[in-house]
């Protein structure tokens, strides 16, 4: 076999707290943070001066992983916010919730803004998109059918 299984997802943002904040008010469960620095983090990224905070966030079910990171060094190039759901590279991560309008109502309380509307799909899922701390899209799916 060539892999075991996906670990996790990095999501680099500016204000971990808030990001946090967003993804505890989403259901994840903050599972460990700390501080990265040092030559081995620099090699590993391709960087020089690594300085960085970070905050692992995990799924109730222990299937899924988010990791934010707060680069403080090396300061980066500055990305597309408002890009939208068909710009290329990673454009969104997609939650299952028992309660789609409950968990939006949370979440707006957190900024969180719908990217589009709420939708039926096929009787199966009622979805959508909402944009979060950072500009990250994030994909609401509740199973109906």
């Amino acid at each position: 076999m060539t892999i075991q299984r996906m670990d996790h997802v990095g999501v680099v943002v500016d204000d971990l707290a808030a990001a946090t904040a967003f993804f505890v008010e989403l259901g994840l469960e903050r599972q460990g943070e700390g501080t990265v620095e040092g030559g081995w983090a620099d090699r590993i990224v391709g960087l020089e001066g690594v300085r960085s905070e970070l905050a692992m966030m995990e799924t109730p079910d222990g299937h899924g992983r988010v990791e934010l990171v707060k680069f403080h060094a090396p300061s980066g190039p500055s990305g597309d916010r408002n890009a939208p759901a068909n710009a290329p590279g990673i454009r969104h991560l997609t939650f299952a919730v028992d309660d789609l309008d409950a968990v939006l109502a949370r979440l707006r309380a957190h900024g969180a803004e719908l990217v589009g509307e709420v939708e039926d799909y096929e009787d199966i899922y009622r979805l959508c998109y909402i944009r979060g701390p950072e500009g990250i899209i994030i994909e609401l799916a509740e199973r109906i059918g």
